[in-house]
């Protein structure tokens, strides 16, 4: 018998105005609504007043409905960096501002924030994540959806549940034991759904103990029934592969469209008597509801409105974002910060010095209208009294870029860029555009005028021209046909395909390359023409996306040279600043990480440099933990994780003491790979296994070497004296507390402190982790002030889930509360008595 579907929305005028429009509605339109009108929008039907509604990825900013340098947005960091801060006002704050940048691209529903879980730091999508616990994550969280919401747009908290890493994440079915899979996993959607009130829920590719995330009855025992959600559940693009199973789950919009499993199938379905036409209704009054929260429904009035930003006020609140989750994991000599009067020369090297990554691969892309790399970030901020000299010491990657701007001449000549045209099979041209970068992708339109459906090649012609003498690789990524001609001549012409079992992503952010290597001289140009045929892509995708590269590579020292030129750089300065990261091979949507290493020879780099000049800054830009061999042998270690658009100007600040480093660490950083959970299916099954000892709740267990930097670690300016905490000596089970944690700052100036409190339950009969946080605050204080830190503690944190009773439990007694600046570094405890009461669900 199909369950039928639950909600405990009140049944209020604007609740009874749905039912009235809903029933205007015919099957078919009804079902109509339920399948994406296009890659990013959902149908309008006049016959409820229900306009177009926008949907855009994030959470690294708001692309809207064009993946290209087209349509630039503000990159503000990555979910990494964002709960590094720990300091949920700013985040709320910034959720703000992605409302103002959703309104100004048309956009209604943001896809984000992603809040799984960093399971292992092998998680490709790691970076995309906030944290690895469950309380940090929900908070964070909680303020991001709060900022956005308030700006009158949707937020979608994704991906419900399981999807912690990317290996078959279509196929895989994650086993999770049912105490992980609610004090771990589903806990952050719990409170975001809530405590942040989210208005939409996206089920992800993954299965979760035997059932497919998009039919799974999680979505309704849990998100409608435990929960009492009144929101919308979508799906992930392309995740839906069954009609009536899917529907008769509480998953009411199924993306992308046109194309789907529901449509003229569903209407059978429901004709047929195998799907009730109730679930339908519930899930257009759902779509109904979210149009009306976002100002799509005609006649129903929103207050919302997000706040106004101009670019100058863009760029302060990412330039304050950023630095503040900047995490100081190493300080040795108080070598940071920099006093501006004692330089005279600066080495800024590495090979994310002058290009940085400021955000992640894959759905998170966008195009933000500039990047402040490390060096002209450091350049601009020290002036020209101050010499700052540059080398790149290696090159990590392997792949040849997207061509850069600065070697592309437009063909008329009439300044940079490509020209790009779209052909019929018969060679008619049926339109062209002018384009400013060597990526493009389309998805479901070619844009205004071009008709889909006859384009069967596209042509990108553009003039090479060489800044310097030398060999210049040029060539062409992406999935299909290719064919380059180079002055009028042939260069290649083949198929290029993805390897087995590849993610569909993969062809977006690592897609295999064709290259053919010409000499240039100094300011010698060349024409170059790369073709692609459509009727050659990758049949799973069909006309739905195109998506290519035209790539270019200049000339280039090699490793060895490189790295002997950094380390004379690093010698003849009074510091030197290593600028190390990961690239988009190793971290990015699609696909999982195999090593926690640093690509390529930046290690050796970092070790080479260090030797030449004790006073070593290692600026680590990456979004997720890397391995560090050499941080005992270096000054200062600064993890910056993808920091947006203004990281360079982030960085000089912290740098040089305009601005503290604020962050501390939302996930541990790891010593060694050892005995870290594995993201690689065995039989399509992912198996859980560490239970609920992930990340420092696990940390030295079951032969997982300690941690280098533990959890919530991250050194100031300044130094903190704790002086006391102050707790209930007992509270019953079901009542949160609070604790007061005085802290005195003992250092020389203004400083910022995260102060963490966690419990344990020494003695327990029920298994746990040694300890778990329990809350934290933000607090700030002058030089030899002290400061009291109020820090809420709630129910949850003494209860787990009795798996027998199917419901919430304490397991009466003594617990410990602990405070400190991270989870290994506790100098205060109290003890409180937790009395008993029976189950409660």
């Amino acid at each position: 018998m199909t369950r039928q579907p639950t909600t405990d929305t009140p049944p209020t005028a604007e609740e009874a105005e749905f039912a009235r429009r809903l029933g205007a509605l015919t099957l078919e339109q009804k079902v109509r609504l339920l399948t994406g009108a296009d890659f990013w929008s959902v149908h309008p039907e006049p016959a409820v007043g229900l306009r177009r509604l926008v949907v855009s990825d994030g959470p690294a900013g708001v692309r809207g409905e064009l993946w290209d340098e087209r349509s630039p947005s503000a990159n503000v960091p990555s979910p990494t960096a964002l709960a590094a801060t720990w300091d949920e006002p700013l985040i709320e704050r910034l959720g703000g501002l992605l409302a103002h940048e959703a309104r100004d691209k048309g956009v209604d529903v943001l896809l984000a924030p992603t809040v799984n879980l960093h399971r292992t730091p092998y998680g490709g999508r790691h970076f995309e994540c906030f944290s690895e616990d469950p309380l940090l994550t929900a908070r964070i969280g909680v303020a991001y959806v709060r900022g956005v919401q308030g700006g009158g747009v949707a937020a979608t908290v994704k991906h419900f549940v399981g999807n912690d890493s990317e290996t078959q994440r279509m196929t895989l079915d994650a086993r999770i034991g049912e105490r992980a899979l609610r004090e771990l996993y589903l806990a952050p959607f719990e409170r975001i759904v809530g405590e942040g009130r989210a208005w939409a829920v996206m089920a992800a590719y993954n299965g979760v103990n035997g059932h497919s995330m998009t039919e799974s009855p999680l979505l309704r025992e849990v998100l409608h029934d435990d929960w009492g959600f009144d929101g919308l559940v979508m799906s992930d693009w392309f995740a839906v592969r069954t009609t009536e199973p899917s529907a008769r789950a509480a998953l009411d919009l199924v993306m992308p469209g046109p194309i789907g499993p529901w449509g003229d199938a569903l209407v059978a379905a429901v004709r047929e008597g195998k799907v009730d036409e109730a679930l339908v209704d519930d899930k257009v009054l759902r779509l109904l509801r979210l149009a009306a929260r976002v100002g799509a429904l005609s006649d129903v009035p929103t207050t919302a409105r997000p706040p106004k930003y101009d670019a100058a006020s863009v760029a302060a609140r990412l330039r304050e974002t950023a630095a503040a989750g900047f995490v100081l994991a190493r300080n040795e000599g108080a070598v940071l910060p920099l006093s501006r009067a004692a330089l005279s020369r600066v080495a800024v090297l590495g090979p994310n010095a002058a290009v940085a990554r400021t955000l992640g691969g894959g759905s998170a892309t966008v195009f933000p209208p500039y990047t402040v790399s490390p060096l002209d970030g450091i350049r601009a901020a020290l002036g020209d009294d101050v010499e700052v000299t540059h080398g790149v010491g290696v090159t990590p990657q392997t792949r040849t870029p997207a061509a850069d701007l600065s070697y592309l001449r437009h063909p008329d000549g009439s300044g940079e860029g490509v020209e790009v045209r779209f052909l019929s099979a018969d060679a008619t041209l049926l339109g062209s555009e002018r384009r400013t970068g060597g990526a493009y992708t389309w998805m479901g339109s070619y844009g205004p005028g071009v008709p889909t459906g006859q384009v069967a090649r596209v042509e990108v012609h553009t003039v090479v021209r060489a800044t310097g003498p030398g060999p210049y690789a040029i060539g062409g990524s992406g999935i299909g046909r290719f064919r380059m001609s180079v002055a009028g001549t042939e260069a290649f012409d083949v198929h290029l395909q993805l390897p087995p079992g590849a993610d569909l992503v993969e062809a977006l952010m690592t897609p295999p390359q064709r290259l053919h290597t010409i000499d240039l001289a100094e300011n010698e140009e060349t024409e170059v023409v790369l073709t692609h045929d459509i009727v050659s892509a990758d049949d799973s995708l069909g006309e739905a996306v195109t998506m290519f590269q035209l790539n270019l590579q200049p000339p280039h020292g090699s490793d060895d040279e490189e790295i002997e030129q950094a380390v004379a750089l690093a010698r003849a300065a009074d510091v030197a600043v290593v600028v190390v990261g990961t690239t988009e091979e190793v971290e990015s949507e699609g696909f999982d990480r195999d090593s926690l290493a640093l690509p390529g020879r930046q290690d050796e780099l970092v070790r080479r440099v260090a030797e030449a000049n004790p006073r070593t800054v290692v600026v680590v830009n990456s979004g997720s933990p890397v391995l560090l061999p050499w941080a005992e042998e270096v000054a200062a270690v600064l993890l910056t994780w993808f920091p947006g658009q203004e990281f360079g100007n982030a960085l000089a600040d912290v740098l040089l003491g305009v601005t503290e480093p604020g962050g501390r660490l939302p996930t541990l950083w790891p010593a060694s790979e050892q005995g870290l959970p594995a993201t690689e299916p065995v039989d399509g099954v992912l198996t859980y296994d560490e239970g609920l000892f992930i990340g420092y709740r696990g940390d030295g267990r079951g032969g997982q070497q300690p941690s280098r930097y533990g959890f919530g670690h991250g050194l100031g300016y300044t130094t903190w004296d704790y002086v006391s905490i102050d707790v209930p000596g007992e509270t019953q089970p079901g009542a949160g507390l609070t604790a007061e944690v005085r802290i005195r700052n003992s250092g020389t100036r203004h400083g910022k402190e995260v102060v963490q409190v966690y419990a344990s339950r020494p003695g327990g009969a029920v298994e746990r982790p040694v300890r778990w946080l329990a809350g934290f605050a933000v607090i700030e204080a002058a030089a030899g002030e002290e400061a009291v830190a109020t820090v809420t503690v709630d129910a949850r944190t003494f209860e787990h889930w009795d798996t027998e009773a199917g419901g919430w439990a304490v397991e009466p007694g003594t617990y410990t509360l602990e405070a400190g600046p991270s989870s290994t570094n506790l100098p205060l405890a109290a003890d409180i008595a937790v009395g008993q009461e029976s189950n409660r669900s």
